[in-house]
């Protein structure tokens, strides 16, 4: 089965090893067929503590590392 690739903002990177990432979804509402933004924060890890506030990363399911880990970054988008 293929691993979820997410892409998002990093919004923490106080934790060692650790970065919070916000993804952003967008989908129209089924009644009043306006756009709606949601997001949601996912712990990946990041061993090298690369990524700072404000990168935009991309983010791949793997095994669980802890945990609140399920996650790990890829790649950085510049």
């Amino acid at each position: 089965m293929p691993r979820r690739v997410l892409s998002g903002v990093v919004v923490s990177d106080k934790m060692d090893k650790t970065v919070v990432v916000r993804v952003e979804r967008r989908f129209m509402h089924p009644i009043y067929k306006k756009i709606i933004r949601r997001s949601k924060k996912f712990a990946a890890h990041d061993p090298e503590n690369l990524c700072k506030v404000g990168d935009a990363v991309t983010i791949r399911e793997c095994r669980p590392i802890s945990k609140s880990k399920r996650w790990e970054v890829v790649a950085e988008r510049a």
